[in-house]
């Protein structure tokens, strides 16, 4: 049997049109570096030509099925190379416009670990502020918010009148509310 690396670029072609992954990893082996190169020399970003080295090949397999190759496979990456390139820096074009036309945007603090531990640390003390609520009052609270239901239906379901669920969902939210003031007050 042939090793992979003997087989031209159209022989490997046709095979990952049968869906041969070894030969797909065949042709990424031979011109990954190649394009990498190529595209950073244009856009002076290693993230960006990675990137743009990453979507060829994924587009390439996406479209193993329809592909049909007027040239050789070099000319093809080389043109899809070059297309992705130029897309790349029209972004990139537009995105130094954007700043320029509005400084203040460009300067994005990412919070993300911050703001979920603020809101894990909000939902444990709104927990403790529930576990503290009389049990009828909490028992309607919880069924109020986290099941969903309806002041009539949970009526229904404890036997009690629904003036009554409004007047349990309305401490909750009180007491809820005036505990967590210091939170709110943050934001």
């Amino acid at each position: 049997m042939k090793l992979y690396h003997s087989y031209t670029d159209a022989e490997l072609l046709l095979l990952i049109k049968k869906d041969d992954e070894k030969a797909f990893r065949e042709l990424y082996e031979k011109y990954w570096k190649k394009l990498l190169a190529q595209a950073f020399v244009k856009l002076q970003s290693t993230e960006e030509a990675e990137e743009i080295v990453q979507t060829i090949f994924t587009n390439l397999w996406k479209r193993r099925h329809t592909l049909q190759l007027k040239f050789s496979f070099h000319t093809y990456v080389a043109a899809m190379l070059k297309y992705e390139i130029l897309r790349q820096l029209a972004l990139n074009k537009k995105e130094k416009q954007r700043k320029a036309n509005a400084p203040w945007l460009h300067v994005v603090e990412d919070n993300s670990t911050c703001e979920w531990l603020d809101y894990e640390q909000l939902q444990s003390d709104i927990e403790k502020e529930v576990q503290s609520l009389p049990e009828k009052c909490q028992l309607v609270f919880r069924l109020s918010r986290e099941e969903g239901l309806t002041e009539n239906q949970i009526a229904e379901s404890l036997n009690i009148a629904p003036k009554t669920v409004q007047a349990h969902i309305g401490k909750a939210l009180k007491q809820l509310r005036s505990s967590l003031q210091q939170f709110l007050a943050f934001f």
